[in-house]
């Protein structure tokens, strides 16, 4: 018979504590930041394309609702959950999720060099994954669906996203990664996926539904917008004046949006909920109870 010690501890339903999450998340970076690079750029760009895909299915959604600004943009944001649930549950490396290894660089777990190796690695790889499934959503046609209506809503999604002022984008890039990095915070105290999922789905329903910006789902919607702008059937539907359509090129892409919104990304992330959960439950001296 075996002995009692030896036995596994019983298996609990109950999410974990504020500060339990906190210990979780640290072990998670450590693992995150020691990762080969093989294995990283590949499951980035795993992680690219799940956005990708919920960028999609954002699209599909909301083209053609009927239901008002509101609903449709909270109905847009539950479909474009599918994004995190996918990384999470299945498996990949969020650039913006990977935001929050700062806790484990802050309690000296990780050092400078592994913390931006990996949002570098992550970053390039999520990017290759979005123009990858960029490029298998245009060859497919997809856009063309509901009389171009599906490739107008695309347009106009990405022609918005490249006339943002650059302070705006910054500060849509912050409120976006604080919900995104709290959606990844939860996620950590469920212990079945069903958890997880309800976890994932309210932020990221909220940050879309406000008009929040995520730098890795607009690696595939303004790349998207930039080859529909070539496609009569989409511009006659969308129906955007030139000037709407003028910073909808490459330049105009990294300079107006990508890299404000990483910026703004970084800050929500990093300092937002990263810096801040470690100080409450993390920093030397710390009361770990709660």
């Amino acid at each position: 018979m075996r002995d009692s010690q030896q036995q596994p501890p019983p298996y609990s339903i109950d999410p974990l504590l504020p500060s339990e999450m906190a210990a979780a998340c640290e072990r998670v970076g450590v693992r995150k930041a020691n990762m080969d690079a093989v294995t990283l750029l590949t499951l980035a760009g795993l992680a690219g394309a799940f956005i990708s895909l919920g960028a999609t299915f954002f699209t599909l959604t909301v083209t053609g609702s009927q239901l008002g600004y509101g609903p449709t943009r909270l109905l847009g944001g539950a479909a474009f959950s599918l994004g995190l649930v996918l990384v999470i549950i299945a498996g990949a490396e969020l650039f913006t999720g990977n935001t929050l290894i700062i806790m484990a660089w802050a309690s000296r777990k990780v050092s400078t060099g592994l913390l931006l190796r990996n949002w570098a690695l992550s970053y390039v790889g999520n990017f290759a994954g979005a123009v990858l499934t960029v490029l298998l959503v245009y060859g497919s046609r997809h856009w063309e669906g509901n009389g171009s209506q599906v490739g107008a809503t695309a347009l106009a999604v990405a022609s918005a996203k490249v006339n943002l002022d650059f302070g705006e984008a910054v500060a849509l890039g912050i409120l976006c990664n604080a919900l995104v990095g709290l959606a990844v915070w939860l996620s950590l105290s469920g212990r079945s996926n069903v958890d997880k999922v309800l976890g994932i789905i309210f932020p990221i329903s909220a940050f879309v539904a406000a008009g929040f910006e995520h730098s890795i789902a607009n690696m595939y919607f303004i790349p998207l917008g930039i080859l529909l702008r070539g496609e009569t059937s989409a511009l006659t539907a969308a129906n955007l004046g030139a000037e709407r359509l003028a910073d909808l090129t490459w330049a105009g892409f990294i300079v107006k949006n990508l890299a404000p919104v990483t910026a703004g990304n970084i800050i929500g992330g990093a300092l937002l909920v990263g810096v801040i959960y470690w100080f409450v439950f993390q920093r030397p001296g710390a009361r770990r109870g709660g």
